[in-house]
């Protein structure tokens, strides 16, 4: 009887809480004896000497003492301990009071569950009751501040308040009541578990509400006024709004902790385990469901700041998008020497390629190219001037970049990977065999099918001196070097006087050289020079170490030169093994020199350097110098071999390549 009359004096304070509450929209604290709407207050509503529990304190005492926001770090730490799930090793079985001798320690954290359950419902009604419909009814009125604000701070808190203080707080109640005849709280929580996924909504508009209050607390004087108003009262407890919004976000980990010590404390023979352990289970699964909310908000939030970094236009922005990987990287010029300073951001449908703003005022980076994972190739390059490099190859554009190690360039090319095979996987009609074979690392030719529907790799300047079409040296005066946009070759002007369509750039014209043209179009011109006889000297210089037996830059010694430079592209090519074929630049399609090796003599240079050495033969002296001095000692084993007719009989013969 004792402690049946301690529940009712328990349910009738909080009976009176709510009805503080429900005075509070229209009694309130403000300075003297007033009213919350402003009346003089009667001498029975006059605030006691000593506050309560629930109550302010006097209001001169509150008007002193400034109302402490939720700090941001708070939040985060707040968010971490949800994730990490540290918040259920915070409170242990047994931590609270000792325990009464005629009392079951089940039956206390049923009690204490009862008890707070009572509390929340009745700050769920000030947030619901008071906040959200005072709001509400002064922007109806003063029209100071739209409506639709109002709902997006306070998101589905009139759907929590309803299931708590009409469902599951009476349930909860009648089962406490009636615990001698049926002790047991396992049926009631597992009935209404499923119901408390509906905090995920309201978590994840959590971060977002916050941003919202605070805008408008400071945009907005009527909507100031009628938020600092109630946090004053004595119904909000000298809290502030911020306060009691965060209870839901902390109110479903407080139930796994209180239904977990209930399981401990539980006799093995207990009716109710079973159930309670089935409870347990759907309440750590509405704890998850709440915990995702959370992750997805984290993750729509740090999208958003990348937006904002990059000043995104509205087009672009996609709430669906996830980002996969940022960082620098350096673009390999086709024209400079130098490779510039560039950044990546590469989300699950696209990669975008952006400039750093010199002045980061608002955005940070500038987006130059966007290009859709969806068709998109990446692979490594073998480059000895620029290591780590790879090449990204879509329908939008080519880029050949430079990672700062290998280990980041691995992992570029790893996370574009993963996103393109993910987009792979969810396409019907993408064929797997569109993304070639890795190892073609130096295969600068399109594939004729692909002409016109993706950005080629461009051939950089400096690879060539001459027409890639006609073989005609550039100059910087009356022949100068242009791309074609179909293929990336450098050509003259007079081989890309050519327009055609190239579905990659919205079917607009652009400049392509004759083979393009002729491709693309199906027009074959009357003058094409395609079908003149190749000249001895016309042959492709054959960069690629799989189609030579040894090719890399040797610097050309001596006055036997002439005006060729000082440096060349030397390679003996595997369908020629018994010349040598000295190019201007890797990607000339038309050697300066050849040299055939049969029956000359290799020798040491007379500089007594060990990278130089000499080819000779009936007064005939070439005299070159290699990078270091092992790659010299693989061209006089090459050239030595070629001097004696020595062939390789096959593709896997040893290749000496630089």
């Amino acid at each position: 009887m004792e402690h049946a009359g301690g529940n009712e004096e328990k349910q009738a304070s909080v009976c009176n809480l709510v009805a503080v509450f429900e005075n509070s929209r229209t009694v309130g604290t403000a300075p003297g004896s007033h009213s919350l709407d402003g009346q003089p207050r009667s001498p029975e509503h006059q605030l006691p000497l000593s506050p309560g529990p629930w109550e302010a304190p006097p209001a001169e005492e509150a008007l002193k003492s400034e109302l402490r926001p939720v700090s941001r770090t708070y939040l985060n730490s707040l968010k971490n301990k949800l994730i990490s799930g540290a918040w259920r090793k915070s409170c242990q079985p047994g931590a609270g009071p000792g325990p009464e001798a005629q009392e079951p320690e089940e039956k206390r954290v049923v009690q204490e569950l009862l008890e707070t359950e009572q509390a929340y419902v009745a700050r769920l009604h000030l947030l619901d009751q008071v906040f959200f419909q005072e709001l509400l009814r002064e922007a109806g009125r003063s029209k100071a501040f739209p409506e639709d604000v109002v709902r997006l701070i306070f998101s589905n808190i009139s759907s929590i308040y309803c299931f708590h203080a009409q469902f599951f707080l009476p349930e909860l109640q009648r089962r406490v009541d009636d615990w001698t005849a049926t002790p047991r709280i396992g049926d009631v929580i597992q009935k209404l578990a499923p119901f408390l996924k509906m905090y995920s909504e309201y978590v994840k508009n959590f971060e977002r509400a916050a941003e919202l209050l605070a805008t408008w607390m400071e945009k907005s004087q009527p909507f100031q006024e009628v938020v600092t108003r109630i946090q004053l009262s004595e119904a909000s407890g000298s809290l502030t709004l911020q306060h009691h919004m965060l209870e839901p976000v902390q109110r479903i980990p407080r139930y796994e902790l209180l239904l977990k010590e209930y399981v401990q404390k539980l006799p093995a023979e207990a009716p109710d385990r079973a159930d309670a352990q089935r409870a347990l289970d759907m309440i750590f699964s509405a704890a998850q469901h709440s915990n995702a909310a959370i992750a997805e908000m984290e993750r729509l939030q740090g999208l958003w700041e990348v937006y904002q970094r990059l000043g995104l236009e509205d087009d672009m922005v996609d709430p669906s998008n996830t980002l996969l990987r940022e960082g620098p990287v350096l673009k390999i010029s086709f024209r400079r020497s130098d490779p510039m300073e560039r950044y990546l951001f590469l989300f699950n449908n696209m990669l975008l390629y952006c400039v750093p703003r010199v002045l980061q005022v608002g955005a940070q980076f500038q987006v130059r190219t966007r290009i859709d994972v969806a068709g998109m190739k990446v692979r490594e390059l073998t480059d000895a001037e620029f290591p780590h490099s790879f090449l990204v190859s879509g329908k939008q554009r080519t880029l050949e970049l430079q990672a700062r190690s290998r280990e980041e360039m691995i992992s570029w090319i790893q996370a574009c990977q993963t996103a393109i095979d993910h987009v792979e996987k969810r396409s019907e009609t993408f064929k797997a065999a569109v993304q070639g074979p890795q190892g073609d690392t130096q295969e600068l030719k399109p594939q004729a099918e692909e002409l016109g529907l993706r950005a080629p790799q461009w051939v950089r300047d400096k690879m060539v001196t001459m027409c890639m079409r006609c073989q005609d040296p550039f100059n910087a005066l009356m022949r100068r070097r242009h791309h074609c946009r179909a293929c990336g070759y450098v050509v003259c002007a007079k081989c890309s006087d050519y327009r055609a369509e190239l579905k990659y750039d919205g079917n607009r014209p652009n400049r392509v050289c004759l083979a393009c043209y002729t491709f693309l179009t199906g027009n074959v011109l009357p003058d094409s020079k395609e079908d003149k006889r190749r000249g001895i000297l016309e042959k492709d210089s054959l960069a690629g170490p799989d189609q030579s037996l040894v090719c890399s830059f040797l610097h050309l010694m001596g006055d036997k030169w002439g005006r060729s430079g000082p440096r060349g592209w030397c390679v003996i090519p595997r369908d020629d093994p018994l010349v040598l074929y000295v190019y201007a630049a890797p990607q000339d399609m038309k050697a300066h020199t050849s040299i055939p090796l049969l029956g000359y003599q290799v020798t040491a240079g007379p500089q007594g350097d060990p990278r130089v050495f000499q080819l000779q033969q009936s007064g005939q002296l070439y005299t070159f110098k290699a990078e270091s001095e092992e790659l010299q000692g693989r061209w006089v084993r090459a050239i030595k071999r070629a001097a004696s007719g020595w062939t390789p009989e096959g593709p896997d013969e040893e290749d000496m390549s630089d």
